[in-house]
């Protein structure tokens, strides 16, 4: 946890803290993540934001039942067919399902983690949640080659432009920041304001309408989500798809994700 989350739990009473300084875009390289239904929908498939849909349940059961643009490739299969996936230099979103987000799913997410892929995820609950909360399922024959093709995002600002602004910002513009006040507290950009995506629509009164908005976070991810939330509530928006790191100093860096 964040060092300001470590303090609440240390006044609540709890001894056995850890603090991880690194943050998310450091544990991705080494570990998957985990994405629940709601967030798989809206921040993935209503947006059409390009990713890769792993199925790893043997393929005649994900017949009967599998998410729309869905591959199929077993869990078994995955290590030896780590040829088949895009670049990892292109860093693909690679989000994995089985039945429960059990052992199938974390089996694979390893594999595709020792093989360099830094932006696997495992859908928790897996298929079974998909279906009780009332996700559309297709059946038939599943896709068996794995394609990304990455596209320009509505919204979406250049890494250039972005650091651009963020060397002098007009007047005229307001960077938000969408990480929590935790995540914010080991470094921000200057002249930020921070406010959480899951506290955006409480806060809207924060926000000047008379501004150009431009969101950020770690991983670009939350950034777009609060792009979308803003953009139907009125606001000049666009949002750095990106991924920003900082260092112990307050440094930052910026790179695709």
């Amino acid at each position: 946890m964040s060092p300001n989350s470590a303090g609440r739990a240390e006044k609540l009473g709890y001894t056995n803290v850890k603090v991880y300084h690194e943050g998310l875009p450091e544990w991705t390289k080494k570990n998957y993540t985990v994405i629940t239904v709601p967030f798989l929908k809206e921040a993935f498939i209503d947006k059409e934001i390009p990713n890769v849909l792993l199925d790893v349940r043997p393929t005649a059961k994900a017949e009967k039942g599998f998410i729309k643009g869905a591959v199929t490739l077993p869990a078994t299969e995955v290590a030896t067919n780590i040829a088949k996936f895009p670049p990892k230099e292109m860093k693909p979103p690679i989000i994995i399902i089985d039945d429960t987000g059990g052992d199938d799913a974390k089996k694979a997410a390893k594999a595709l983690i020792t093989a360099g892929y830094t932006s696997v995820t495992i859908l928790t609950g897996g298929m079974d949640a998909w279906q009780a909360a009332g996700g559309p399922v297709q059946t038939g024959k599943l896709a068996t080659t794995v394609v990304y093709v990455p596209k320009p995002r509505p919204g979406e600002i250049s890494i250039d432009d972005f650091k651009k602004i963020t060397a002098n910002t007009p007047a005229d513009t307001l960077i938000l920041d969408i990480r929590s006040q935790d995540e914010a507290s080991t470094g921000m950009i200057k002249g930020a304001k921070v406010v959480s995506d899951e506290e955006i629509l409480d806060r809207l009164a924060e926000i000047p309408k008379d501004k150009q908005i431009i969101t950020y976070c770690s991983t670009g991810v939350r950034a777009e989500m609060a792009y979308h939330k803003l953009k139907e509530k009125g606001y000049k928006v666009k949002f750095l798809n990106a991924k920003v790191e900082f260092d112990d100093k307050g440094n930052y860096t910026i790179e695709k994700p």
